[in-house]
């Protein structure tokens, strides 16, 4: 962080969002159809923007829903929507622009049955228990979830979940936002809508909390844990798991605190992340702040986002684990003989800006790994079939198999990823950082950062087509180039930007999808001086493909 930087410091009064304010603005501005700022785009995880700025707004939401329904119209999906929310001042107003229009289409909504909110894994857990693994046939289930993740708390954030109950792929989220601009243009025409009041007392409740909670046993080894007396501190960050902590805590015994059980829509008790904005990144050191003050009053330490699909994991001697660093860990005890009931063939997914640590672990396991473009949807078909045990990603995401090798979620789950900590520690008698120091002696150390570089939107464009030959250099930071990909080896899909190895190193580039910059993610075996090498020849590297 720059000298003088306020990260890590208390939020002040001047950091806050004016929540009234930021509602307000949902409900009266009006987007501009022919500004692409203002247009409905799915991302890797959904459309997301702010009031304030004309990008999330009642508009975009009854447009959004009506462009879903009219998707799961066509494709035959005639049973209930499960719809959740996390706890950003513009969640709650979209969730009710979503239940007005989701009922005038005369789709059976599921709501939380205690009106609270809900974590994303929690809405995938109930799609996949409600189709039991079906994706075709008659009565299938889908869902909504009303969040921006880990986004600052003037932003809203809007997510379509398909039967198979992960992330909508690109199909899917291409024909939605097309319909949703459509109808936006049209000035709506074509948007079934009826009031709030009718719209909830047509809903129908589910237990979303207990059904999730009761489930856990089946894929983490909760018994283990409480039977270690594992010292718990789990801070939902303000998040949707706030309630569901303490629940677990009740159910199953676990000696677990939750460390900071406040919810405000400001989020005032938030310590600034690196750029002295509220952001609710568990795998942020500076975000995380105040819980890293706090690790040697427990044995695992641990947060989530806002809508609960990450994981933070601080232990006594290390503090915040990186995630990359965490995720190498899950998957040697996974896949080490903790998991007998799995598959013998499940492999690991990993995308392909996570950790080659990974790599190496899996290689030492003797166990397949594949590698997809970023993005949690990727690994939905293996997650849903079995023939993954593991998906994760490097901005502390991931999921995995229950127990028997069957399904738990399709989405990115943090608290189980978080209740893994416990159970590694129980089970192993060590912290999962102190189980990363034992691979790095094994492996190696890699040193691993992420930078950002200005481009405009045609560089972005071009940066997101370019192919391999596009890249002339031969040699990167002193060695060869053993490799030039614009897909993702293991399946073959566009990456949507470049991705460059070496024997000892490697670096990726892909446009953001929200700013005017692309990132570099690079990776060293040879130590950070190296790192550095790598990320300047990147840069280097990427501007001339670009010319």
């Amino acid at each position: 962080m720059a000298p003088g930087s306020r990260a890590g410091t208390p939020a002040q009064p001047g950091d806050l969002v004016d929540v009234a304010h930021l509602v307000t603005a949902y409900y009266t501005q009006q987007p501009d159809p022919e500004d692409v700022e203002q247009q409905v785009a799915f991302g890797t995880s959904g459309h997301r923007g702010s009031s304030l700025k004309t990008s999330f707004n009642d508009t975009h939401i009854a447009a959004t829903t009506q462009a879903i329904c009219d998707h799961r119209r066509e494709q035959g999906y005639d049973g209930p929507l499960f719809l959740g929310r996390d706890t950003h001042a513009l969640s709650e107003p979209a969730w009710a622009t979503a239940l007005e229009v989701l009922a005038a289409n005369d789709v059976t909504v599921l709501l939380d049955d205690r009106d609270g909110y809900t974590p994303t894994p929690a809405v995938s857990h109930a799609i996949i228990r409600a189709n039991g693994g079906r994706t075709e046939g008659s009565g299938l289930a889908d869902g909504i979830v009303v969040t921006p993740s880990h986004n600052p708390p003037a932003d809203g954030g809007f997510k379509y979940n398909p039967p198979h109950g992960g992330p909508a792929d690109s199909d899917a989220t291409s024909v939605i936002a097309t319909r949703a601009n459509e109808l936006i243009a049209a000035g709506l025409t074509g948007v079934r809508r009826i009031p709030f009041a009718r719209a909830r007392a047509d809903a129908a409740a589910y237990d979303f909390m207990g059904t999730y909670v009761d489930g856990l046993p089946a894929v983490v080894d909760l018994a283990a844990i409480k039977a270690a007396g594992v010292r718990i501190g789990a801070d939902p960050l303000g998040g949707a798991s706030v309630h569901y902590w303490g629940e677990i805590a009740d159910r199953h015994g676990l000696d677990l605190t939750v460390v900071n059980p406040l919810v405000d829509p400001t989020w005032r008790f938030m310590t600034l992340d690196w750029d002295e904005k509220i952001r609710m990144d568990c795998s942020s050191p500076s975000a995380m702040a105040s819980l890293i003050s706090r690790k040697d009053d427990y044995d695992i330490a641990t947060g989530n986002d806002a809508d609960a699909d990450r994981h933070g994991i601080v232990t006594p001697d290390a503090g915040l684990m990186n995630p990359n660093h965490f995720l190498a860990v899950a998957i040697q005890y996974l896949f080490g003989g903790n998991r007998p009931g799995w598959p013998v063939g499940a492999q690991i997914g990993k995308t392909l800006v996570s950790s080659s640590m990974i790599d190496r672990v899996a290689t030492s396991l003797g166990k397949p790994m594949v590698e997809v473009p970023v993005g949690f949807k990727w690994f939905v078909p293996g997650l849903m079939d079995g023939s993954f045990g593991f998906g994760g990603e490097e901005s502390a995401g991931a999921s995995f198999l229950r127990m028997d090798g069957t399904t738990w979620t399709t989405d990115k789950d943090g608290l189980i990823l978080c209740l893994l900590a416990s159970e590694i520690l129980a089970r192993t008698g060590s912290t999962p950082s102190e189980l990363y120091a034992r691979l790095v002696a094994e492996h190696g150390e890699p040193a691993y950062a992420r930078v950002d570089a200005p481009a405009d939107r045609q560089q972005k464009a071009k940066l997101a087509a370019l192919s391999p030959e596009d890249v002339t250099a031969t040699s990167l930071a002193g060695e060869e180039i053993t490799g030039r990909l614009t897909e993702a080896p293991g399946n073959g899909a566009k990456i949507g930007g470049l991705k460059v190895t070496t024997g000892s190193a490697w670096f990726a580039a892909r446009p953001s999808g929200t700013e005017d910059v692309y990132k570099i993610y690079a990776e060293s075996f040879r130590g950070p001086a190296h790192l550095a090498q790598v990320q300047e020849e990147a840069r280097q590297v990427v501007s001339a493909a670009l010319g």
